[in-house]
């Protein structure tokens, strides 16, 4: 791969169309930074005579699609992973609902926090059991338990404010 001191404007203009295409700054690091990755992993691939920064956009752009579909992938997978999570329940009707919204919104959670939740929520492991499953630093375990829990209860605020019955008059004892 040319080394020329002029990486830094391809640098600039990989990071410009990640944050178009993800619309969000930390999203748009990442897929620059698994572009690169890919670039380094498949260098024998560029060939001097060719433009090196569209070739780097070309590997920006299939990195950024290549996540979407796996997403959407992976979406799928949580819908049919929470119908059996739902299946399994017999709670009367007002439980069920409502586990079943909590079993949507457990799979909905990003893949490592989801590990980092199940495995520390209902394997019963500790911070540190955790991350040596997962190969990774106690913190990185916290943080990510932390988001999960965060991300859990914004949508419960979010659906009690949106869509909760309000109780007018009397109370709820």
């Amino acid at each position: 791969m040319d080394d020329s001191p002029d990486i830094r404007d391809d640098l600039v203009a990989m990071r410009r169309y990640a944050r178009s295409l993800t619309r969000d700054d930390q999203d748009a690091d990442d897929v620059v930074q698994d572009a690169l990755l890919r670039a380094i992993e498949r260098q024998e691939t560029y060939q001097p005579d060719r433009n090196r920064r569209r070739w780097l956009l070309a590997i920006v752009h299939n990195v950024f699609f290549s996540a979407k579909r796996r997403e959407a992938s992976e979406a799928r997978r949580n819908s049919r992973f929470a119908e059996t999570l739902i299946d399994q329940l017999e709670p009367g009707q007002e439980e069920y609902a409502r586990l079943s919204e909590i079993a949507r919104q457990f799979a909905a959670l990003p893949e490592h926090q989801r590990a980092v939740l199940h495995l520390t929520a209902i394997e019963g492991l500790s911070y540190q059991e955790a991350a040596e499953t997962l190969g990774v630093p106690v913190g990185t375990v916290m943080s990510r338990l932390s988001r999960a829990r965060a991300a859990l209860r914004e949508k419960e605020q979010g659906q009690q404010g949106a869509g909760g019955l309000r109780l007018i008059g009397g109370s709820d004892d």
